[in-house]
């Protein structure tokens, strides 16, 4: 995604049961297409800035010191930096085999596997 920065950070202390990453996103940057996951759950803490998380219930401000939780099969969710100033989020996941993520706006389904991330239309056929 344009203007958005991912620094993996659980990689180089050789955490494997789960994702750390530190975001950054630039002003108009998203952090993802607007998705839910599967099988993994997802962790949000804003450090600094301003980010509005768009949801299946509408769109929330958050600022550093905000934190928020997806279950897997939950809320779909994105995040969108609509300030004039760069924002960052600490970003937990858990690392779980066979998760999928749907994007409920998109043609697009993704499922993890052996290779990696495999991505198709709705309708299973590939990209």
């Amino acid at each position: 995604m344009s203007g958005r920065v991912k620094r993996v950070l659980g990689d180089r202390f050789g955490i494997a049961a789960f994702g750390v990453n530190l975001v950054t996103l630039e002003p108009g940057a998203a952090s993802a297409l607007f998705h839910r996951h599967s099988l993994q759950d997802e962790f949000i803490f804003v450090i600094a800035g301003e980010v509005t998380l768009i949801h299946d219930a509408g769109e929330t401000i958050m600022r550093a010191g905000d934190c928020v939780g997806f279950p897997h099969q939950g809320t779909a969710h994105c995040f969108v930096n609509h300030s004039n100033a760069a924002a960052s989020y600490l970003e937990v996941g858990d690392r779980v085999r066979g998760d999928s993520a749907t994007y409920p706006r998109d043609d697009l389904i993704a499922e993890h596997g052996a290779d990696g991330w495999r991505f198709t239309h709705r309708d299973g056929r590939p990209y």
